[in-house]
């Protein structure tokens, strides 16, 4: 057997990068962030935390240096600078060549038009003047604009009624390339969270069904195991499973899908990354996503994904017209209650929308969490200080 790699590098500080340092720790695995922000969420915990841009190529160097591999917490890194350490024989898992696909939404949809697999029918324009031509191609009542690059959590991404916009009633809201994918009647959001390692054995999490807010168009909320069929659940998962294999990935992938109102399933996008809809399997799995994509990076064998029981889990987001320093409400109550599991990230100061901490909640049934989980809900906010 190979050595472990127990020194690890992380490219991001958030809460992502947290919570993969509070399962490290069980196994001895030293963590190493880089990360513009002194105050970010994983800075006091890291092993060695190195102050820089994630797009600074001396400061990646940096991090490589005193890593045994590398993995992102973001995908919006320096392709380049890790392209030329991977070439150099440093394992970064997963590989640049992966998150050059996945930043740029124009060649992830080409890449899933290359390799078959069924996604919502787009165009590319790369600026305002191509839209017309575009819009009347797709044929489509209504298309979701997303910028190719730098959109996350809800920005660069804006639904359209293609009428309006024909006509001159409502104005193209991009300037940059985007891709203008038809818009899809949907009966579910789901996603199933991939797991593969440099042996090439692959294994998944049970699918989870997700809530967006409308305004934001964040996950809010999402529940494990999903409500599907039989016939769609193995369709998901198979179509999940063949978007890893054709990227021929390494370690965590989460893969967003649309189940139609006429039963298609159609990926909508990747995240080459532990990631929001994973959260609930700290508590809810044998083996959390986070601890899974350590086993990949450090050369240990993978855990089982089953499901220990049914969650739910709860985004804690920054609320409307609180900016600044902030406060809590109502945990004491939500912590009296079985089942219930807080997480909050240290983030110093909230903005509206802000993913300021998650909250999992488990029950015998997928009933008895929800019941729970209105309740929850109900008690647990961000107020002003």
């Amino acid at each position: 057997m190979n050595p472990l790699k127990t020194k690890i590098g992380i490219l991001g500080g958030g809460q992502l990068g947290r919570m993969m340092i509070e399962e490290a720790l069980r196994l001895n695995l030293h963590i190493n962030i880089l990360e513009s922000d002194p105050n970010c969420p994983s800075a006091k915990y890291a092993t060695q935390f190195i102050e820089g841009s994630i797009q600074d190529e001396a400061k990646i160097r940096e991090l490589a240096a005193i890593s045994d591999v590398l993995t992102i917490e973001i995908e919006h890194v320096n392709i380049n600078a890790l392209l030329q350490l991977e070439k150099e024989g440093k394992t970064i898992i997963p590989s640049p060549k992966i998150l050059a696909i996945i930043q740029d939404k124009g060649l992830q949809k080409l890449f899933f038009e290359s390799q078959k697999i069924p996604t919502s029918p787009f165009a590319l324009v790369n600026n305002p003047s191509e839209w017309e031509n575009a819009l009347k191609q797709l044929n489509a009542d209504k298309v979701a604009a997303k910028t190719r690059r730098d959109g996350y959590d809800g920005k660069g991404v804006q639904l359209i009624a293609v009428e309006n916009i024909l006509n001159g009633l409502d104005k193209i809201p991009f300037e940059q390339a985007c891709v203008l994918e038809k818009f899809v009647a949907c009966e579910k959001e789901i996603a199933v969270i991939v797991a593969r390692d440099l042996k090439g054995d692959m294994t998944t999490f049970p699918i989870v069904e997700m809530e967006f807010d409308a305004e934001a168009n964040l996950v809010t909320y999402l529940v494990c195991p999903a409500h599907l069929s039989e016939e769609i659940e193995e369709k998901a998962t198979e179509i999940a499973k063949n978007c890893v294999a054709a990227l021929d990935g390494i370690g965590i992938f989460a893969i967003e899908l649309f189940v139609s109102k006429t039963g298609e399933v159609l990926v909508n996008e990747i995240a080459p990354r532990a990631h929001n809809s994973g959260h609930h399997t700290i508590e809810a799995n044998y083996t959390s996503q986070f601890e899974q994509l350590l086993r990949i990076l450090a050369g240990l064998p993978m855990g089982s994904t089953e499901l220990i029981q049914p969650a739910i889990m709860m985004n804690i987001l920054g609320a409307n017209q609180v900016e600044g320093n902030y406060q809590l409400k109502g945990i004491e109550a939500a912590m009296q209650t079985e089942g219930v599991y807080i997480h909050l990230y240290d983030k110093k100061t909230t903005k509206p929308m802000r993913k300021m901490g998650h909250v999992t909640i488990l029950g015998e049934t997928v009933a008895d969490a929800h019941l729970k989980a209105a309740y929850i809900k109900k008690m647990l906010h961000i107020a002003k200080e």
